[in-house]
């Protein structure tokens, strides 16, 4: 399927050929009829991407001081690699798409393949063909108007300010800022019997204004403008604001301010900063100032917008799902009109023109629309990328299934270092991830679908690094079909998967190699330590984890998906204490500290081995920043090693302490897959 990409590198603008997108259980696959470009927030990711690195990096300080510690944690290879997936990865544009169902998840309820629907989202991008979670996607009338449809979003964002404002019939309300979105907010309060006075800088979107969604459009520099509102409103002022406008500048926070009624509302749509003067009129009129949230509650909620779980209606009356709804029946019902609004219509083949016509502002726009031929499904998902057929030198023909930013930085560059490995595929959840991995890295084809990788005869050996939920089922698949397997942590998520990859592997007539990536027993430094605790049993370990908080709402906590922090990252140090010790554990109690979330990420691990070791795993996600992540202690036999964040390792023995550093971090990820591939060659 074609997709519209841009490059965050250059800014290159593309629509480029992408494997579609592969259908989850809880998701529509929608054929892409028409998506909106949405000027403002589209406007701004364009422009930044055209801009240097020095002005890439003035937009976005907060990346900046992510690379920087990164630099310091983990040194310039791996800073740059982390850099250059950014840079030179196809991002997708777009989130506001309307089409028609071609495929329905099987825990999709209430849709059919035929549906013409609504879609909001980063998935509903500007592609032929996208995948969209079921709560952000609304079902349309047969007859409904395609084009307007696809304002969907844009529409949503309209409504939840709207709500926010919380007005009556009959009441009054500014709107500053009438681009796009305050074109349509103009519409939803007209719509509902609301008074509307419209304000801008831009002349010719007050004309507009003027003549189609409001009582009254003034602009911004006429003299006299908050006198002419006051007399608007017979003297009381407005009763809200919305800011629909994008600036830096104050001036639309404190004009709000000028312009409201005692005890008025400001309601903050539009990106501006809210440092508003507190005198004369925030504090003595004691106005209320709001924040809209997106599209309305559900917003950024993974349960929500990702497993489909809805609010009850009658604790949350309008989602983010419901405001789409009640947006595309006022479409449906004509009780607001986008005609107008519709300035430019461009295909697909054409969009970048779209873009480039923005960022020059070569002629006047307001609502651009892309057009799709519907022939997005008679392509081909696997894409096969240049050098596809040049010959095969290697005996290790690699697939790759999930490559993300830990893949791209640890494991992929060493993969394609070694001599004895030919690239063949990479599937990832994204066709512009595919691809993008796909290029970089050499790899023959690219795709969305874990069969291409799994079933290939022309693949033998496949990686792993998906999210932890899915690890089972591709080792189930790829062990199936006789490929050696390399899974990242953890195996899988519960004793019963784990029984059934032992079953697979003792009827496995391939005898084929799986190994699981706990990459820290391979570090240059373990490696020193095993030497010097040559003679087994006897040691004391300790393994400190300042592991530092990750939001409860991220994916590695939810037990279905990430499992958990114990599940997901502690099996790690789990891994390294037996490696060690060389032997297995007897015995484990653990104890966690309690925590309103319920997250069990701070927790102490108490082991016993079968040759007489003991170790203790602390892992906090509570302590310091600034505290060094890793700290590894083990004793015996009258020696002691300390290892710090695999950088370095100090070595007391009797009297005498010997230290040994490393110029940068090594957790071992290079040796590891050394050793994965070497065992497959034997």
């Amino acid at each position: 399927m074609q997709q519209m990409t841009q490059k965050l590198k250059d800014g290159k603008m593309q629509v480029l050929g992408v494997p579609a997108p592969q259908l989850q259980n809880d998701q529509l696959l929608v054929c892409t009829h028409y998506s909106l470009i949405s000027a403002g927030t589209e406007g701004s990711t364009v422009k930044t991407a055209r801009k240097g690195l020095i002005g890439k990096a003035k937009e976005r300080p907060q990346q900046v001081k992510q690379v920087l510690d990164t630099l310091k944690s983990q040194g310039p290879v791996q800073t740059y690699r982390a850099v250059m997936k950014k840079l030179e990865a196809y991002a997708p544009l777009g989130y506001s798409s309307c089409g028609s169902i071609v495929a329905v998840g099987d825990a999709v309820s209430g849709f059919r393949v035929g549906d013409l629907v609504a879609c909001g989202g980063l998935s509903a991008s500007h592609a032929e063909i996208v995948a969209v979670s079921e709560n952000l996607c609304v079902k349309l009338e047969k007859d409904a108007d395609l084009r307007e449809a696809a304002y969907n979003t844009i529409g949503a964002i309209a409504m939840q300010g709207v709500r926010q404002a919380d007005l009556r019939i009959g009441e009054s309300c500014v709107v500053i800022g009438l681009g796009l979105l305050g074109q349509l907010t103009c519409l939803l309060l007209k719509a509902s019997g609301v008074t509307v006075v419209g304000v801008d800088i831009d002349v010719r979107m007050v004309d507009m204004a003027r003549k189609n969604c409001t009582d009254l459009a003034l602009s911004r520099n006429d003299d006299g403008i908050v006198a002419r509102v006051l007399e608007f409103t017979d003297g009381i002022g407005c009763d809200a604001v919305i800011i629909t406008a994008a600036t830096d500048s104050l001036d639309p926070v404190n004009f709000a301010g000028a312009v409201s009624r005692k005890k008025g509302t400001v309601v903050v749509v539009g990106a501006v900063p809210t440092g508003f003067e507190r005198e004369p009129h925030y504090y003595r009129k004691e106005l209320h100032l709001k924040m809209s949230c997106s599209y309305g509650p559900g917003r950024y909620d993974p349960e929500y917008e990702e497993k489909g779980i809805d609010y009850p209606v009658g604790y949350v009356r309008w989602t983010e799902k419901r405001n789409m709804q009640a947006f595309q029946d006022l479409l449906y019902r004509k009780k607001i009109d986008l005609q107008y609004l519709t300035t430019h219509e461009f295909d697909l083949a054409d969009a970048s023109q779209a873009y480039d016509m923005m960022m020059v502002k070569s002629e006047p726009f307001v609502g651009i629309l892309i057009k799709y031929d519907g022939t997005g499904l008679e392509k081909n998902n696997q894409i096969f990328l240049a050098g596809s057929n040049s010959p095969a030198v290697g005996q290790i023909m690699v697939g790759f299934i999930g490559a993300g930013s830990y893949a791209q930085s640890h494991l992929l560059p060493h993969v394609k270092s070694d001599s004895r490995v030919v690239m063949k595929g990479v599937a990832t959840a994204t066709g512009t991830g595919s691809r993008s991995v796909g290029e970089r890295f050499g790899f023959e084809f690219c795709t969305t679908d874990d069969d291409d990788v799994c079933c290939s005869q022309d693949i033998n050996t496949v990686f792993i690094a998906s999210r932890h939920d899915s690890h089972f089922n591709y080792v189930e698949k790829a062990l199936q079909n006789q490929k050696n397997v390399f899974v990242e942590k953890p195996l899988c998520l519960n004793e019963g998967e784990l029984d059934k990859v032992f079953s697979i592997l003792q009827g496995n007539e391939q005898k084929s190699i799986l190994m699981v990536g706990y990459n820290r027993r391979f570090s240059p430094l373990t490696a020193e330590v095993k030497k010097i605790f040559a003679a087994s049993g006897n040691l004391t370990m300790l393994y400190r984890l300042n592991a530092g908080k990750i939001a409860a709402d991220s994916w590695i906590q939810d037990p279905e998906i990430g499992g958990g922090r114990i599940v997901g990252e502690v099996c790690h140090f789990v891994d390294y204490l037996t490696f060690i010790a060389d032997s297995l554990p007897v015995s484990v109690h653990a104890f966690a500290a309690g925590d309103p979330l319920h997250l069990n990420d701070i927790v102490t691990i108490n082991l016993t081995f079968e040759n007489g070791s003991i170790g203790s795993i602390i892992y906090t996600s509570n302590g310091s920043k600034n505290l060094p992540k890793e700290l590894v202690e083990i004793h015996g036999h009258g020696i002691s090693c300390v290892v710090e964040d695999f950088k370095k390792l100090t070595i007391y023995s009797g009297s005498r302490k010997k230290e040994k550093k490393l110029m940068v971090q090594d957790k071992g990820q290079r040796y590891e897959i050394k050793a994965f591939i070497d065992a497959v060659c034997e």
